[in-house]
């Protein structure tokens, strides 16, 4: 199932899902969490800047999310 897609912004994703964080920095480096843009560009327009395709980071991130969404409970292992 995919939760995010390429018009979502960038900051509502890190937002929503911080652990997209590393799928963030993988794709657009660091820089991404000092550009004051990161707040309002969509996944698709800062992909457009750094010459990549959206639906790869796309892919990516929906990957990281759903992982982290069927991770075992780490409350319940204690």
């Amino acid at each position: 199932m995919s939760v995010v897609t390429k018009e979502m912004t960038i900051g509502d994703v890190m937002d929503a899902y911080p652990e997209t964080e590393g799928v963030f920095k993988a794709h657009f480096g660091q820089g991404c969490f000092t550009c004051p843009g990161a707040r309002v560009e969509s996944i698709a327009f800062g992909a457009m800047m750094h010459g990549l395709d959206p639906e790869a980071i796309v892919k990516d991130l929906n990957a990281v999310i759903g992982a982290a969404e069927t991770a075992p409970d780490k409350a319940s292992a204690s």
